[in-house]
């Protein structure tokens, strides 16, 4: 397949890239400056016919979550960076003659709101939050691609683990130090994904007949405690002393820091799975050890 892919130099792009060309896959990458090889598009958001000849669209871009403090204009950046660059891409394919067949379009499982122990699958309600809400509007701005008959796949990612990036290289040097701990009580849920499963779910869902949401998360979330037990015993080191609020509300802000590190939720793979998806890492022990080369 030719696979446009936006957000190709992320965490994210950059491995499913790789995974895709490994696979024979023709990937093409979409650049905000000129374009240097057959492997980029310049896209001009007035050129629809730049999107000519693509079998599917992976949609991945957006303004990192956790990059800045939450001021009212960083919110409306994540909002918008989302909406109108989704919105844009389903608008300018649903005029193609030929469109792609499939159009995965990034999302996470933050619409399902802070929800405690409650268990989650694509069937379960949305939540309220700031996040939940940006979700919402995220998967709504699709709405012309599925109206012209492409199907469309909401990505709904979980924390992707990752040596290379993300929340699990932020977090190693501290636990390498043995200085790692639980944020807070430690009982708030975190589902998460190795960043292999990520890309392969995604190259799975090229070719699934899969549609609506689907939520990337590995089948086994835990909660903080144990998240925080099971690294510190890959890494070998203690992890003894629980991690206050004030210290990271202070840092982030406290809206910030409650959505990333003391809230959370509970999701299971469901979609997935039932469409016939094996996970290379199913537990957290075995993807931290793969992951980190223990």
């Amino acid at each position: 397949m030719r696979v446009g892919i936006t957000g190709a130099s992320g965490l994210i792009g950059t491995a499913l890239v790789s995974h895709l060309k490994g696979n024979g896959h023709d990937t093409v990458s979409f650049v905000r400056r000129t374009a240097t090889s057959s492997s980029e598009i310049s896209w001009d958001p007035a050129n629809a016919k730049a999107l000519e000849g693509l079998d599917a669209i992976v949609h991945l871009a957006g303004a990192g979550i956790g990059d800045k403090r939450w001021s009212a204009a960083y919110k409306q950046e994540i909002l918008e960076s989302r909406t109108k660059s989704t919105s844009l891409l389903a608008t300018r394919m649903a005029t193609l003659d030929k469109k792609p067949s499939v159009f995965l379009s990034g999302s996470a499982i933050g619409i399902y709101g802070a929800r405690g122990d409650e268990e989650l699958n694509e069937s379960s309600s949305h939540g309220s939050s700031f996040l939940a809400t940006v979700c919402e509007e995220w998967e709504s701005a699709t709405h012309e691609a599925q109206s012209a008959g492409v199907r469309t796949v909401h990505l709904r990612t979980g924390i992707v683990l990752s040596s290379k990036g993300g929340a699990l290289k932020k977090q190693l040097p501290l636990f390498k130090l043995g200085l790692g701990g639980r944020f807070g009580k430690g009982s708030q849920w975190q589902s998460w994904i190795s960043i292999t499963d990520e890309v392969r779910a995604i190259s799975h869902l090229l070719t699934s007949s899969l549609s609506g949401p689907v939520n990337l998360t590995a089948p086994t979330p835990v909660t903080n405690t144990d998240f925080t037990r099971i690294l510190a015993a890959v890494v070998k080191r203690p992890a003894l002393l629980p991690i206050p609020g004030f210290g990271p509300k202070l840092l982030l802000g406290s809206e910030l820091a409650d959505a990333l590190l003391f809230t959370g939720q509970r999701v299971v793979p469901t979609a997935l799975t039932t469409d016939g998806y094996v996970f290379t890492h199913s537990t957290l022990d075995v993807a931290l050890r793969d992951l980190l080369g223990k």
